[in-house]
């Protein structure tokens, strides 16, 4: 009876239904399945069954780490940065009342910039002849200028750079659309005690907007340790010298799509996706604490 009153809201559903049917649990189902098996797509009559052989394989694979590693290393730096930078322009941008929406859409307009594009200008502006570096060297902030795609520690540090400044705007559309819904009568009464800009901010602002900030750091982690655009623009599939620049996603590219191991490429997409969703579920654990308190 249910089903007959509401067929109209399935009916719209139903685009959606079957996007998830055909293009995220089939592929989930068959990743887990082929997780199990030795294929290689050039000659699939070879298959056989390995049983837990990829998954060994895979989790005693340093190179699997040391990506990870990488890609840990590189979110930590992301993640912290852009919340800074996204927080400030949204409590700066929620002072300004004079032609607020131009700032705003200028601030945006990285967001909305081709990722490759945005990947070629940055790097001609970082580039060892480009003109930050001239700048600094200039200045006296560098000796020499440093050709970062050849060090050991650098890329990561570099790109994590390139992406605060790439999708900061996200970040800072979310907090300004939390900074509004909060009750303006709490300010008043702030002011009236006489509370400091800064004491309103600590006390207010950012304990109002912690859903927006779970969220943020959410989306953050799950994007995070997909990233795979920016490290293969600028390096081979060996993520550089010192695979330094190797993510977890280029390594399943370069064990895929190179090497033709389906059936360790399939291992390593579930084991990304469990350790995210682990951290995931720890990171909800750890920001819902206080909550619970």
């Amino acid at each position: 009876m249910k089903f007959k009153e509401n067929w109209i809201a399935y009916l719209f559903l139903m685009p959606w239904i079957l996007y998830f049917l055909v293009f995220l649990l089939y592929p989930f189902f068959l990743s887990f399945q082929n997780s199990f098996l030795d294929i290689n797509v050039l000659n699939p009559e070879n298959t056989r069954f390995v049983g837990l052989g990829n998954w060994l394989m895979v989790a005693t694979d340093a190179k699997f780490w040391l990506s990870l590693f990488n890609v840990l290393f590189n979110q930590i730096i992301f993640v912290a940065l852009s919340f800074v930078i996204a927080l400030t322009a949204a409590l700066m941008l929620n002072e300004v009342t004079f032609m607020a929406s131009l700032f705003r859409t200028i601030l945006f307009v990285p967001v909305i910039t081709s990722i490759t594009v945005a990947m070629i200008i940055f790097d001609f502006l970082a580039a060892p002849t480009g003109p930050i570096q001239s700048s600094m060297v200039g200045t006296g902030l560098l000796d020499q200028p440093v050709f970062w795609k050849f060090e050991q520690w650098l890329p990561m540090p570099v790109i994590a750079v390139f992406s605060s400044w790439k999708w900061f705007g996200v970040q800072m559309i979310i907090f300004l659309g939390g900074i509004a819904s909060i009750n303006k009568s709490l300010y008043e009464a702030a002011e009236l005690d006489g509370a400091s800009w800064w004491r309103k901010v600590t006390c207010i602002t950012l304990p109002m907007i912690k859903p927006q900030i779970v969220f943020v750091l959410t989306i953050n982690i799950i994007n995070g340790l997909q990233m795979f655009v920016e490290v293969f623009m600028n390096f081979d599939l060996q993520g550089g010298p010192y695979n330094a620049a190797l993510t977890p996603v280029l390594y399943l590219y370069q064990t895929g799509f190179e090497q033709m191991k389906m059936g360790q490429a399939s291992t390593i997409g579930l084991l990304l996706a469990l350790i995210i969703y682990t951290l995931t579920m720890m990171q909800l654990k750890l920001t819902s604490k206080g909550d619970n308190q």
